[in-house]
């Protein structure tokens, strides 16, 4: 056995013992997206994603071996804390440039790019969609206001879907939901409605969110946690029945997007405690 097909076998059987929870492991991701924060999913075989705040400006396509199959830097943007990735029907990819630890933040964005998957270059361009949360007067608020953090998004029918992570003290897990149009432009987001998703700081802040292609089922992500919404009223997806999922897994999870209507693709970041794997669930 050569030193390759030995470190291949180690490798394989390391991932294969660790607990994953209820997450089936498909691939450790490559180096870097060690941070890795959005993913996105058109079809085959491959996902796109991005990393956080202090990573470069570009994109990244991903196949379930984890191998790297394109990268794309993004013009006309700046990774100030990309947070988040979701795709349209149409196949426009939306970055959202709106991780905000510190509820100071007023140039949020919404990065708008055509499908990557048919980008011939190295480059792909980028409108602006700007907004602001007109509910927040201060920057940063009080302690017991900093709700205006954001990490997770989908699109649904011209608009793109924000849900806030709460980073209030006292801690109460709301999540607020808001709406901007899928056009270049500056908005004030539409806030829709909010919950208190669970009353506990380790596993009941929103990383991430998506929605099913029939527009039926949306999941909201925590650390360790995920909430399926079902038979909601119109856009409010806050609404109707929820089913919670313990995860079984105590890393950083931070993106989820649909593989189909009942099975998801979900990621973390790699830290002391593991992470920066691909994994996929079922929620039938």
């Amino acid at each position: 056995m050569n030193k390759i097909t030995f470190y291949i076998l180690i490798s394989f059987l390391l991932h294969s013992c660790a607990n994953h929870g209820q997450l089936k492991f498909l691939a450790k991701l490559p180096k870097d997206l060690k941070e890795n924060s959005g993913i996105a999913y058109f079809s085959g075989d491959t996902a796109w994603f991005v990393a956080d705040s202090g990573n470069s400006d570009d994109i990244y396509q991903v196949n379930f071996e984890g191998k790297l199959v394109k990268k794309l830097e993004v013009k006309n943007a700046k990774n100030r804390d990309w947070e988040e990735l979701t795709e349209d029907k149409k196949g426009n990819l939306y970055i959202g440039n709106f991780g905000n630890n510190y509820n100071d933040r007023d140039d949020l964005v919404i990065y708008k790019l055509p499908n990557p998957e048919i980008e011939p270059g190295k480059k792909i361009d980028a409108q602006k969609i700007e907004f602001r949360f007109p509910e927040q007067k201060d920057f940063p608020p009080k302690k017991k206001d900093l709700i205006y953090d954001a990490e997770a998004m989908f699109h649904y029918k011209g608009f793109l879907y924000i849900f806030t992570k709460d980073r209030a003290n006292p801690f109460t897990g709301r999540t607020a939901l808001y709406k901007v149009p899928d056009t270049e432009g500056n908005y004030d987001a539409k806030l829709i409605s909010s919950l208190n998703i669970c009353d506990n700081w380790d596993f009941c802040r929103i990383t991430a969110a998506d929605i099913s292609n029939d527009g039926t089922t949306v999941v909201l992500l925590g650390y360790g946690k995920l909430w399926k919404f079902t038979d909601f009223s119109g856009d409010d997806f806050l609404s109707g029945k929820i089913k919670e999922y313990e995860l079984g897994l105590r890393t950083q999870l931070e993106s989820v997007t649909f593989l189909n209507d009942r099975e998801l693709l979900l990621s973390d970041e790699e830290n002391k405690k593991g992470g920066g794997n691909l994994y996929s669930f079922s929620i039938d």
